[in-house]
């Protein structure tokens, strides 16, 4: 932005932007933008068309009078106005400046910051007017002692006369609202919008981040309860600034918050600039292959987290849930907020105290398996606590019996991994039985709404893996290539894939433990028929 306004480029400090998003158009990956809600009321006449223009759609917040603009201050240099976002002129207003914008350089998402609305002028509690609004006879333990410090007065005007007192809340949600469908109108595709304030009804329009939060272990840790409490709410796109947003973090702080990100549903590293700079390079090889090694996994996963994100959209599910969700009659699960599970499947569990390299987890009844060897960890019908190794360059994964999991091989960005055919990950329970879906679009248009999209569901029983296509419309995932089966109890001798004898490689383990079957290189169409079987010896 230039001196901090909405919908500027300042030409001199970004010069070449437009220039830099088209080469990251290019190399299929995308570009957000952020936008507050408050624009700047100190620019001359007719050199500020976002004042100049909401002035006359008449979309700013008031004061008192119903007709003044409410005056505060946020980032610009003098005074700002804040966009009215339940008056109906607001909407037209937004898609204009977005476009506006949109034309100079052609951003994917947005990002709305500053919108509790924020108010940076710490003495306007003394404008506000005195009536019981502002002042309530009670006034609740509020930062400031004050409803309206470093935000609005509560008397401030919405639309039809609805004050900031009623509406304070939702502000938020208004803009997320709003913001959503101007990018579907800007982009005719799919919005991707997140959030720093939120109401409940948010994820329908928007995701989420916790606020600027610490670099430290403490936050870290916290950083899951709020993750698990937004999905929780039903706003299952959240994230945390990863390795914290004030203050200085460290290497060992970062390279675990990292590692932990990476399975943020919302993952991003973001600080303030007053901060050290903490991107994984800034702060050493140790922190930038721990951020590597778990950001590939991520992607590995995306076929599956893809899926869970599509639940959450048709059946209100929840994409990162806490362990009790799961384990509804274990309460030993009810308290546990120090690891959390991505669906009923993978269960990941971070390091959160500094030098630690185990971690201490209660595992509910049922077999689990380490994500990365395929060992069984834990097999029993009733539940233990457990200590599991965990190098400083690794985060603890483990996955559930009884679950198949759609992988593919990754790639430096989602366009060129989802260029590659699937794979399988089959954990067994302890029946022998496994069940998993896959659904599929083009991720960013609305094609979807029109049934252009595939999901499949796979099932193993009796030594038997076949797939069901519930429905076949869209061709971006065609093939499978490899499939890993965890838990399988006898030597095997032979693979059939739809009747045909193929090779496979059988890693036998103690026992105590249970053997992974690899069937690599299949090459098979997915929408086609398809049955893999195999024999055991004694």
């Amino acid at each position: 932005m230039k001196n901090n306004n909405d919908f500027t480029y300042d030409k001199e400090s970004f010069h070449g932007l437009p220039d830099f998003v088209d080469m990251l158009h290019k190399e299929g990956m995308h570009y957000m933008v952020k936008i507050d809600p408050g624009i700047s009321a100190g620019e001359l006449p007719g050199t500020y068309l976002p004042y100049d223009e909401g002035i006359a759609q008449r979309v700013f917040v008031s004061d008192l009078s119903g007709y003044r603009p409410f005056i505060g201050k946020v980032w610009n240099k003098k005074y700002t106005v804040f966009v009215d976002f339940f008056k109906t002129s607001a909407l037209e207003y937004w898609i204009t400046q977005l476009h506006s914008l949109h034309q100079v350089f052609a951003f994917d998402g947005t990002g709305l910051d500053m919108n509790d609305p924020t108010n940076f002028l710490n003495e306007s509690w003394r404008r506000c007017p005195n009536i019981s609004l502002d002042y309530p006879p009670y006034m609740p333990a509020v930062a400031g002692d004050t409803l309206s410090t470093r935000t609005l007065c509560m008397s401030a005007k919405h639309q039809n006369g609805i004050t900031h007192y009623n509406l304070h809340n939702v502000y938020a949600l208004a803009e997320a609202i709003v913001t959503s469908f101007s990018m579907q109108q800007i982009r005719n595709k799919r919005a991707f919008v997140v959030s720093k304030s939120s109401f409940l009804g948010l994820g329908r329009y928007a995701g989420v981040w916790t606020g600027d939060i610490e670099s430290s272990w403490d936050d870290m840790a916290h950083s899951i309860s709020d993750i698990l409490s937004f999905s929780l709410f039903g706003i299952p796109m959240a994230g945390a600034d990863i390795c914290g947003y004030h203050g200085n973090t460290t290497a060992p702080l970062c390279q675990r918050w990292s590692q932990l990100g990476a399975f943020y549903p919302f993952s991003r590293n973001h600080n303030s600039n007053k901060s050290l700079d903490q991107d994984p390079k800034a702060l050493g090889d140790l922190v930038v292959e721990s951020a590597r090694s778990a950001l590939l996994v991520r992607y590995t996963l995306l076929p599956y987290l893809y899926t869970l994100f599509w639940m959450a959209h048709i059946n209100g599910d929840t994409v990162v849930r806490p362990l009790f969700f799961e384990f509804p009659s274990d309460s030993a699960t009810f308290a546990i907020n120090s690891y959390f599970m991505w669906g009923p499947a993978l269960l990941i569990a971070p390091v959160l105290k500094k030098g630690a390299t185990e971690v201490e987890i209660y595992l509910p009844a049922g077999r689990w398996y380490d994500f990365y060897s395929g060992r069984t960890v834990y097999n029993s019908d009733t539940g233990a606590t457990l200590t599991i190794p965990a190098p400083s360059d690794t985060i603890p994964l483990l996955l559930r019996g009884g679950y198949i999991i759609p992988t593919q091989k990754p790639e430096t960005t989602t366009t060129a991994s989802r260029a590659n055919p699937g794979d399988l990950l089959v954990s067994l329970d302890s029946k022998g039985e496994a069940v998993g879906y896959l659904y599929w679009d083009d991720g960013d248009t609305k094609d979807y709404v029109n049934g252009v999209y595939s999901l499949l569901k796979f099932e193993l029983s009796s030594r038997r893996l076949t797939i069901e296509i519930l429905h076949w419309q869209y061709f971006g995932l065609s093939k499978l290539a490899n499939v890993k089966i965890l838990g399988v109890g006898s030597n095997v001798s032979r693979v059939n894939v739809n009747g045909n004898k193929v090779d496979f490689t059988y890693q036998s383990r103690s026992a105590t433990d249970f053997a992974v079957l690899s069937v690599n290189n299949l090459n098979v169409k997915l929408d086609e028929k398809f049955e893999l079987t195999w024999q055991e010896t004694p």
